[in-house]
């Protein structure tokens, strides 16, 4: 059996970085990335790059902070959003630069992960490529699978009798021969990605029939690249410090503006201020859209306040007006429930009948882990979602304390928007069903992880560490958040992370460190932060993981943080309110935390 001292279940954007990070840190030791697909990018792999696929973001803000994406070597301009191609090709050549390339394996799927016992733990996992099976063993072990992994795609009745494709958006470039052959084609949700599919059929000239849930969410925000009367970088705006501070953040006091927070969020004038703020955001964007222009268009209006949408609140990234296809009539929009299905017909709660060549369901994904953990039970323990009669970290006590703490913090959070007073579960529409036993409709507990990474669990915080979870969050930053999570939990591993952020493994770290956080702290802080999501992000996705857009930055400063390293990188008190973070701020941690560890050390 293979031994290794670190595997990486994923090779998507965290994955990669982990294993670079990893790499750089720890040249001598043995490490491989596992994937079940057939090449590297996780959302970005070759084989899942449809046509038409672009980046949210442009260039300059969606790239690892110590690999820029130029334009010479990429052919992406200032301003252009980056293609799904240039995507994967920068992605190769970041694990090319880093020497981690031939550390990939694709076709591996992990079918269990068993930890073992003893004071070292590690993990054996059992993996499938093709037809063979094979066990590793990893000393330790980063699952960055991410929360767009594995697709989930209901069960309509009468799909049997359907006739012609029915797939998740996920696949749409297996299906990528109906961009020619079909004539009218029906998208179901209102989420980016079932913007993406509209636009791309009726780009082509394809009727498309867009049904968005009556029961549902509504559509997505979508904002134009540039936002406010002033015109600013959506990207940017919300690595803004001076912007940040409008959002109620349970982490939000790392950046070293408590006293600022607690006028915005804990005074009644501050809070009207903070209202006022996400009023003309939100209304800017509303504006910009002109949804009242046009009956259709106005059917695309929101129906969740621009506060509490979270990575939900998208950019308008095509190359042509999508509004003009709507007013156009080449794509219409329903919004009415999918109730079955019958020869080539979609049929709706209102009892309309849609003719389809084609049904792409935008119905979300699984998020939980595509692995089984063993031995059983153990998924409370690493902080999976799970359901919360199963472990003492929910406990209704420890909920109710840590919610009053959230909502005395936050009085605004008290005040829940209603976003559809007849919102219900997907599944609970009439025709859907589906024998999956993990889907998002199962009642679990958030996921429950320190600083989003590692399992607060004794076992796994003080003894084995062996296991951490990179890229299970959500933002439009994901980046530079795999940059800075690669970092700690490196430093996790080697235990190099000050007593005042984990119990140490050792007796004696140094004599100057006397404050030692303790297990009941670090719990607490946990549930706190995976409370927090439900109450914060409603609109979200919030109740299940982390999902956030103005919180990156302070997120980044929680981690930093925790490593010692500088959290203020600008030049001064004036830059460091204004000027937007991004990955240029954070080119050197890796070389900074390499110095700082040496040191400490001698």
């Amino acid at each position: 059996m293979e031994t290794l001292d670190l595997v990486i279940i994923g090779a998507g954007f965290f994955g990669l970085a982990a294993a670079k990070t990893f790499h750089q840190l720890n040249p001598e030791k043995t490490l491989a990335i596992l994937d079940s697909g057939s090449t590297l990018g996780g959302v970005w792999a070759k084989e899942r790059l449809y046509p038409g696929l672009r980046s949210n973001n442009m260039l300059g803000t969606f790239e690892y902070p110590d690999f820029p994406m130029d334009s010479d070597t990429f052919g992406v301009k200032p301003g252009e959003h980056m293609s799904g191609e240039v995507m994967y090709a920068y992605l190769t050549k970041y694990a090319e630069k880093f020497g981690i390339l031939d550390k990939i394996r694709c076709h591996c799927v992990i079918l269990t992960a068993e930890h073992q016992d003893g004071a070292d733990g590690g993990w054996i996992l059992r993996v499938r490529n093709g037809g063979k099976e094979q066990q590793i063993s990893a000393r330790k072990l980063i699952v960055a699978t991410g929360l767009t992994s594995e697709p989930f795609l209901p069960h309509i009745d009468g799909q049997e009798e359907f006739g012609v494709p029915l797939f998740h958006s996920r696949d749409f470039v297996k299906y990528a021969d109906t961009l020619d052959s079909a004539k009218s084609v029906t998208v179901f949700g209102g989420t980016k990605s079932g913007w993406d599919v509209a636009y791309a059929y009726a780009s082509k000239g394809i009727k498309v029939n867009w049904v968005i849930r009556e029961s549902g969410h509504g559509p997505a925000w979508m904002a134009p690249p540039y936002v406010t009367p002033l015109k600013k970088w959506l990207e940017k705006l919300v690595h803004t410090r001076i912007l940040t501070w409008f959002s109620p953040c349970i982490w939000g006091d790392a950046d070293g503006y408590s006293g600022i927070r607690r006028f915005y969020h804990g005074s009644a004038i501050g809070r009207a201020i903070t209202n006022a703020f996400w009023s003309i955001l939100g209304n800017d964007v509303l504006t910009l859209n002109k949804y009242d222009s046009h009956p259709e268009l106005k059917k695309l209006k929101p129906w969740s306040q621009a506060m509490f949408v979270a990575s939900s609140f998208s950019i308008l990234n095509y190359p042509t007006d999508f509004f003009d296809l709507v007013r156009s009539g080449t794509i219409k929009v329903h919004i009415a429930d999918v109730t079955g299905l019958s020869a080539r017909t979609v049929h709706l709660s209102d009892g309309t009948q849609l003719d389809t060549d084609a049904l792409c369901c935008v119905t979300g994904w699984k998020h939980v882990p595509p692995v089984k953990f063993l031995p059983e039970g153990i998924d409370k323990e690493l902080g999976l979602p799970h359901a919360p009669s199963e472990t003492n970290l929910f406990t209704p006590e420890a909920v109710e304390k840590a919610d009053e703490e959230i909502l005395s913090r936050f009085p605004r959070l008290r005040d829940q928007p209603v976003q559809n007073k007849n919102m219900r579960d997907l599944l609970a529409t009439k025709g859907l069903t589906t024998t999956d036993a993990i889907n998002p409709s199962t009642p679990l507990t958030p996921w429950t992880l320190y600083r989003f990474m590692v399992p607060p669990s004794a076992r796994f915080l003080t003894q084995t560490r062996d296991i951490a979870f990179a890229g299970v969050l959500l933002n439009f930053s994901t980046p530079l958040m795999a940059h800075a999570q690669a970092i700690w939990i490196n430093a996790f591993f080697a235990d190099q992370l000050p007593a005042s952020v984990l119990p140490p493994l050792h007796p004696v770290r140094s004599e100057t460190e006397t404050q030692t956080k303790s297990l009941e702290e670090i719990r607490h802080e946990t549930l706190l932060h995976a409370r927090f999501g439900k109450w914060r992000y409603p609109a979200g996705h919030g109740a299940q993981f982390p999902d956030f857009v103005f919180d990156a930055v302070p997120y980044i400063d929680l981690l930093l943080g925790d490593l010692g390293l500088k959290v203020h990188r600008k030049g001064g008190w004036l830059a460091e309110m204004t000027e937007p973070y991004g990955p240029e701020d954070y080119r050197e941690l890796v070389a900074e935390f390499a110095g700082s560890v040496q040191a400490r050390s001698g």
